[in-house]
């Protein structure tokens, strides 16, 4: 009777580790791979072809080549069956960030993000714009500040966090958009990230735009500090490379202080 007890127990503990291995709580809010949507959460890519329709475009910037309808695909989810979104857009080939980038139809000031996405093969690239202006970085194999999960450009790259090629991974972030007086940037944007569950920025200050005016919004405004008082979509960049997504949903927020940490 005690072994089948000890048994019993064993096969709870095993059952509950494979589901904190999958996702961590973390402030009441859970952060990790296969986290759904809360209520008043809004679902932006759920692998089906209709909400790719009606929640995105194409961010026509200066250096936009593609047409609509969005050629991304909808594909198999190669690890867990299902469906996929894929950057899949000659357009963008050779690595031209900006000519076939997608961005929510939707814009946004302060919100709560979840996405997640896998790497098909080594040095795979795209990007999380937050506001079509802050990229945090999907770079395979860059372990730099241009690298995977950075602030681009502005923080370390937490690769150590990273699930590797041909797994899913997923960021959770707060972002608090920048503040202005009088059309004058008064407090940068900020934002908080889980990493696969992990906590790797908090409550860091962007300072800017980086890549140019073919990179984001504000791009090419005083060498990305001209940040303008514009809500903005929530923007994936395509270079030409596999890269999938699913499961991602936003939720609105007011945050009047300034603080994103969770």
């Amino acid at each position: 009777m005690k072994f089948t007890r000890l048994l019993s127990y064993v096969a709870v503990c095993a059952a509950l580790f494979a589901l904190t291995a999958c996702s961590t709580v973390t402030s009441g809010q859970r952060v990790g791979v296969g986290v759904k949507a809360p209520r008043g959460a809004e679902v932006i890519i759920d692998g089906t072809r209709a909400t790719l329709d009606e929640k995105w475009t194409y961010w026509q910037g200066p250096r936009f080549a593609s047409s609509l309808p969005i050629k991304w695909k909808i594909v198999e989810d190669p690890v867990d069956g299902g469906t996929a979104l894929q950057t899949d857009d000659r357009a963008a080939d050779g690595g031209k960030y900006g000519a076939a980038d997608i961005v929510t139809q939707k814009p946004y000031r302060d919100f709560r993000l979840h996405i997640e996405f896998l790497v098909m093969a080594p040095r795979g690239n795209s990007g999380v714009y937050l506001q079509n202006r802050y990229e945090i970085q999907i770079q395979e194999g860059d372990k730099t500040k241009h690298g995977m999960g950075a602030v681009i450009n502005e923080t370390e790259s937490p690769y150590h966090a990273f699930n590797g090629i041909g797994k899913w991974n997923a960021y959770d972030i707060t972002f608090r958009a920048a503040r202005f007086v009088g059309g004058v940037r008064t407090e940068k944007a900020l934002v908080t990230m889980y990493f696969n569950g992990q906590k790797v920025h908090t409550n860091f200050p962007i300072d800017k735009v980086w890549g140019g005016a073919n990179s984001g919004v504000d791009g090419g405004k005083d060498g990305g500090r001209g940040i303008t008082d514009t809500a903005q979509g929530l923007k994936l960049q395509a270079e030409g490379h596999d890269i999938r997504y699913r499961n991602a949903w936003i939720q609105e927020l007011n945050l009047q202080e300034a603080k994103t940490d969770f």
